[in-house]
């Protein structure tokens, strides 16, 4: 019996938080972020793992940025104008029609978007892991200010590589063989 804390990917959803083309300028380490990013895009497809992804106010902020888009084409997308994707219509229905109980978060800005959305999803039941090299805001405080917020509100604080393994959970099998240079990419 596994902790309630691992991850397993046949009950996790990989959700991406409006990583869009206007935020590239805005946040210092925003390729680092990007790249991380693309890791877990990359090791869900292999496994087969469920991706949403929010875009928020399209018109203003472009789309999600090119790096994430071949990892993405299968992924449900969700267009939002409030800062929560949890109070859009249809928007958790969305999340729980995917009958996963795991969300794994990361996306921008910390404290904004994937605050409030990763809030409202704890409080819809979901255990929430947020990744913290897969999230980035303008200014350094409020990404660690988000970050004491998440864990205060009960969500596991993780990072990247954390995550893959927990979701691969086992060496010398096909599936770790391709997940391996994913990992060893960054």
């Amino acid at each position: 019996m596994r902790h309630d804390l691992v991850l397993d990917r046949d009950n996790s959803l990989l959700m991406v938080i409006d990583v869009q083309e206007a935020m590239a300028g805005a946040i210092d380490n925003f390729e680092r972020i990007v790249s991380r990013i693309r890791q877990l895009t990359s090791a869900a497809k292999i496994m087969k793992i469920p991706m949403m992804v929010t875009e928020h106010y399209k018109k203003g902020f472009g789309a999600t940025v090119s790096a994430l888009e071949d990892e993405l084409k299968e992924a449900t997308c969700f267009q939002k104008e409030f800062f929560s994707a949890g109070l859009e219509d249809n928007f958790l229905e969305t999340v729980r029609g995917f009958k996963r109980k795991q969300i794994v978060l990361c996306g921008m800005e910390t404290h904004v978007c994937a605050l409030q959305t990763g809030m409202d999803l704890i409080q819809a039941g979901f255990q929430l892991h947020v990744v913290k090299n897969a999230v980035a805001s303008r200014y350094e405080e409020d990404r660690d200010g988000a970050l004491d917020l998440f864990k205060t509100a009960g969500a596991v604080l993780t990072t990247a590589e954390i995550v893959m393994f927990q979701w691969v959970c086992r060496s010398n099998t096909t599936l770790f063989r391709e997940v391996l240079p994913v990992i060893k990419r960054f």
